[in-house]
């Protein structure tokens, strides 16, 4: 029987610093407040490493890791029984575009799916960031969110269905490439 300490030998405190970025920016995805994702993120690790008996295979730490900030963003709404604005969204992602016109459009391309994924329900959001963003597969998404596999699915559907009629609607910038490909791209 693993403890604490027994995660936070090198490779498994590599893995944990490894993820911290995914969980940020799925717990971003899902609350569209930075301060709010750190503080979920930190809440989640403090969990694990509290909880690290509970881990029975270390392949799926990623998936744990998942449910675990999935059940912290739901302790976080129900306490506060109200959702946030997610009209204000950050405006800026580091890249390293070679020219300013296509780093603007680039930008402009990316706050427009912010923003229509903003607007999907929450089950909504939280599948197709996992499953389109974060790339996990749908058994994993399922684990993650507690729900069977046909419901990821069908959220996973209506989801994309829903974006794409934002994306069409919501005139305010071009989208590179809109045609019939897939808008959601990973975004780092």
């Amino acid at each position: 029987m693993r403890n604490l300490f027994s995660l936070l030998n090198f490779p498994a405190h590599r893995r944990l610093e490894a993820l911290r970025p995914r969980l940020h920016r799925l717990a971003y995805a899902w609350c569209h407040d930075a301060a709010l994702a750190d503080d979920l993120v930190q809440d989640t690790l403090a969990k694990a490493l509290t909880r690290s008996d509970q881990l029975r295979d270390e392949q799926a730490l990623e998936s744990w890791l998942f449910s675990i900030l999935n059940n912290c963003w739901r302790d976080h709404l129900r306490a506060r029984r109200d959702f946030v604005d997610v009209s204000e969204l950050d405006e800026a992602i580091h890249s390293e575009e070679p020219g300013p016109e296509q780093h603007y459009a680039s930008r402009q391309t990316v706050q427009r799916v912010r923003r229509a994924i903003a607007r999907l329900p929450i089950g909504q959001r939280q599948v197709i960031t996992l499953v389109d963003i974060e790339e996990c597969g749908y058994a994993d998404v399922a684990r993650i969110l507690g729900v069977p596999v046909g419901t990821i699915m069908s959220r996973l559907s209506r989801a994309r269905q829903a974006l794409k009629q934002h994306l069409s609607t919501d005139q305010s910038a071009p989208v590179a490439g809109a045609d019939d490909r897939p808008v959601i791209r990973r975004i780092k």
